[in-house]
């Protein structure tokens, strides 16, 4: 995929987009131990170079007579059917439903034989499913911009993180499989994964921000530990901060995964992953459970602080 950077500026930063969203760097950790080498060791491979086989989520049909009104238009004169934004899940599925057939292909990332696609006349669409402060941070040329070498999306994975403030932009784990163009001419898959943000706006559902990040098919078949649940939450939680009085069996609901402990203070707390395609666990959720309570919430454990202090 070409990487482009935008004149933009999102707070102080300048930010890289890709597909519409703001694209995060992959968090990678050096710290490595004897332990975490044995842990590696005893891991299958194989499986994190297959890619996914789910389901698409974005298949909601649109004919020729539903796009003709927007024909010829730009984005500022295309205004969305309500009923696409009446709740936080219906505007993410048509938003990339509308996607799906969109491609943004170039003379240096081409693929396929012949016509792709609906080429670019679904991003104006699209492009109105964001909400104005989204679009105040990402313009319509960046948007466009973001999708270079992009001929084909697919959402295949699409979940609601647990227990969020009511008072926040409601937050979905997202996992998308696009098709790309290759410099060689070879239409090749890609993954991203990350969070969409839903906020409500004038009554209307729409999208607030977007964050991705690319995944690796080499990166878990060859370095350790860090991509299995279990041994993230034994290693960081319980190794690196003394966290883990007891972790009780992991429950898995298709591809997210629950982690409950018992902790050393008292409290219980509760770790969910989701399954990427490259068959990596990414932590997407940490709960807490107080002493004397009955309710979970949200909380944040940054485990490389309990390194940190440790070291200091």
């Amino acid at each position: 995929m070409r990487r482009r950077r935008s004149r933009q500026q999102a707070g102080n930063d300048t930010s890289v987009y890709v597909m519409g969203a703001i694209r995060q760097k992959q968090k990678w950790h050096q710290r490595e131990n004897e332990e975490e080498k044995e842990t590696y060791q005893q891991i299958d491979v194989e499986k994190y170079f297959r890619p996914s086989r789910r389901s698409i989520l974005n298949h909601r049909l649109f004919d020729y007579h539903f796009f003709n009104p927007y024909n010829g238009k730009t984005y500022n004169e295309i205004s969305l059917p309500p009923s696409f934004l009446d709740t936080p899940e219906n505007a993410i599925l048509h938003y990339f439903s509308i996607l799906r057939e969109a491609e943004n292909l170039t003379e240096q990332f081409i693929g396929g034989c012949g016509t792709v696609g609906w080429a670019k006349t679904r991003f104006p669409i699209a492009y109105n499913f964001f909400t104005k402060d989204y679009k105040q941070k990402m313009p319509y040329t960046t948007y466009l911009a973001s999708f270079e070498g992009i001929g084909h999306t697919n959402l295949i994975k699409l979940y609601k993180l647990p227990y969020q403030k009511a008072d926040q932009p409601i937050r979905f784990f997202i996992e998308l499989e696009t098709i790309n163009g290759t410099a060689t001419g070879v239409s090749a898959f890609q993954y991203h994964y990350g969070t969409i943000s839903i906020q409500k706006e004038d009554g209307l559902y729409k999208i607030d921000n977007l964050d991705l990040i690319g995944e690796d098919f080499l990166c878990a078949a060859y370095h350790g530990w860090r991509q299995k649940a279990e041994d993230v939450v034994d290693i960081e939680y319980g190794g690196w901060c003394k966290l883990i009085k007891k972790r009780l069996p992991t429950k898995k609901e298709d591809y997210v995964k629950f982690i409950d402990i018992i902790g050393t203070d008292g409290n219980n707390y509760r770790f969910v992953f989701v399954q990427l395609t490259n068959d990596t666990d990414v932590l997407v959720s940490q709960l807490i459970k107080r002493k004397q309570r009955s309710t979970w919430e949200e909380t944040k454990i940054d485990p490389t602080k309990c390194v940190e202090n440790k070291e200091s």
